[in-house]
């Protein structure tokens, strides 16, 4: 297993691997065959920033048997899933802030997000790990209560890109299995989900193979492969917390 970051020093952008405290500098392309440098950091000495840069950040709905049992919902014929803008990404440890026009309810969303390393298009579900770099952790934020505000049109996309929605990191872990990952979500440190990625109704493979054949995945590109049950509203002044078993947590509270 590999955890992959990037970070600052001494106003200067790099990325690497960091295992027991030690980043091991990288050069070039991370997801490009990069060069391992001599250059050894201690973790304290950096700024851990978001480990990647995505061209589109893609979000799965009703992904999960448990919460689709829950909600009164059936296995969907195929992934359904919709656009996080990438202008709501925030750096972990950031704050999430209320938008000045909405006042309902703000939900949380702990899930396990794939990374993709290179591009990918129409690719079959046994070749897709070819394509995948690695998975990191993501919450998912939402304002839930404006999504059928319009009762002709379901406003997923607006309800998910308000600035500050988008929480990813704070590594890239590698070489992991996907299938069977520990997922918790916790406020002000109350346990508010603690599911596992195997009660996934479409695993990472066949997620990234659907939709390889409805657009180009590029290097750097995340999906959030859909929360399970226990997601529900902040408030502020909490902080949330969602961690995923090999990779790490994020922390960001709603202000």
């Amino acid at each position: 297993m590999s955890n992959w970051i990037r970070f600052t020093n001494n106003k200067i952008s790099s990325f690497g691997l960091i295992e027991n405290n030690i980043v091991t500098v990288y050069e070039g392309d991370m997801f490009n065959n990069p060069s391992k440098t001599d250059v050894r950091l201690k973790a304290e000495d950096v700024t851990i920033v978001n480990p990647c840069k995505p061209s589109k950040m893609i979000a799965l709905w009703n992904n999960y048997q448990s919460l689709a049992t829950e909600k009164g919902l059936s296995k969907p014929n195929n992934p359904l899933y919709l656009n996080k803008a990438v202008s709501c990404i925030i750096e972990q440890g950031d704050n999430i802030i209320r938008p000045k026009t909405y006042s309902e309810n703000i939900f949380f969303e702990g899930e396990l997000g794939i990374v993709i390393g290179k591009t990918c298009k129409d690719v079959s579900v046994e070749a897709s790990s070819e394509y995948i770099f690695g998975f990191t952790c993501i919450n998912d934020v939402t304002a839930m209560d404006l999504v059928k505000k319009d009762p002709t049109f379901d406003q997923w996309t607006r309800s998910k890109s308000y600035d500050t929605f988008g929480i990813f990191g704070p590594c890239i872990a590698t070489e992991i299995d996907p299938m069977s990952l520990s997922v918790k979500t916790t406020v002000d440190g109350q346990i508010k989900q603690d599911y596992n990625t195997s009660d996934m109704f479409f695993n990472v493979y066949e997620i990234v193979s659907f939709l390889s054949h409805d657009m180009t995945l590029n290097p750097g590109d995340i999906i959030a492969c859909g929360t399970n049950s226990g997601l529900g509203p902040m408030v502020s002044g909490e902080t949330v917390t969602v961690s995923v078993s090999s990779i790490g947590q994020v922390v960001n509270k709603l202000i």
